[in-house]
């Protein structure tokens, strides 16, 4: 293989901007958006902070308004880009009906915007809010968001993510059951995770040939409940090397035409505590490239 479909440059995944362009022809950027929401894992994931939503706007602001602080931002560097307003501070569909309509709607509403993107739990998508989700996804670019992390129970258990991998996969069946476009939320580095239990995941999950995919590294940030088990020696931050080798060998077990929406995370550098080597982004992403080239490994050459 020269070069991988799914790419206009070297990658050797499906990037988002290279499916952005094919589906739009433009930039596509999200507006991260604050809707106020809570969420109903009590306690929290361990290695929660603030909702998952250290980028998000300020909640006090109504969508139009955080909507349009996010354009400003944006457009200081792409002025012909549009936007997906994406909901992304805690869970995005843990509020009546009545409430998701009138935020939903609102940021549809805005100037620029072109699709949403709502990061939830499987346990948080009640019946009449699937159908509003499906007629949603009829008229615009709707993607759902599903933080599953991990398909081992046992490492759902130390983190506290509060449901089981059966109830992932139900949600999962119903909204594509819908034709609702799900993007899947994979944490890298989890609690005495070896690498086969990685790429177990990585395996099972591109069985369900999901719309996209999102590969995190785990954070330990501070204040968190997994920051003190750093500190107690009970969590080890995941190296660098084991980070490249894990990532490279999930792609390829992840169908070509899954988009690679994420393949690192953003965590706020003046909280992060492990691993500091995350903060080089440019770094990550490069040698992921090189390392992917150098063994002539693409995404989905391993997929069945």
């Amino acid at each position: 293989m020269d070069k991988f479909k799914y790419s206009q440059d070297n990658k050797r995944y499906h990037t988002l901007y290279f499916h952005n362009k094919a589906i739009f022809g433009r930039r596509i950027f999200k507006a991260a958006l604050d809707g106020g929401f809570s969420c109903p894992n009590k306690g929290g994931c361990t290695y929660c902070i603030s909702g998952g939503s250290e980028f998000s706007a300020d909640s006090r602001l109504s969508v139009s308004e955080q909507i349009r602080l996010e354009r400003e931002r944006i457009y200081k560097k792409y002025k012909d880009a549009d936007l997906i307003a994406y909901f992304q501070a805690n869970t995005n569909t843990f509020a009546p009906l009545k409430k998701l309509k009138e935020l939903y709607e609102e940021a549809l509403a805005c100037e620029n915007v072109v699709g949403l993107s709502i990061a939830t739990r499987a346990d948080c998508i009640e019946d009449d809010v699937l159908e509003y989700l499906a007629e949603l996804s009829r008229r615009t670019y709707l993607t759902v968001e599903l933080g599953l992390q991990t398909i081992h129970d046992e490492t759902a258990e130390k983190i506290n993510r509060g449901h089981s991998f059966d109830c992932f996969l139900k949600t999962y069946k119903k909204l594509k059951e819908k034709n609702i476009r799900v993007c899947v939320h994979l944490i890298d580095g989890l609690p005495d995770e070896t690498f086969d239990m990685m790429v177990e995941t990585a395996k099972v999950v591109g069985a369900l040939k999901p719309d996209g995919v999102k590969i995190h590294l785990l954070h330990i940030m501070e204040g968190t409940v997994m920051h003190q088990q750093f500190l107690w020696g009970e969590v080890k931050e995941m190296a660098f090397d084991d980070y490249i080798k894990t990532v490279c060998t999930q792609l390829t077990y992840l169908p070509e035409e899954t988009v690679i929406e994420r393949i690192t995370g953003d965590g706020s550098k003046d909280k992060l505590i492990a691993p500091l080597w995350s903060k080089d982004k440019i770094k990550v992403l490069g040698t992921i490239d090189k390392y992917m080239a150098d063994n002539d490994l693409y995404q989905g050459i391993a997929f069945i």
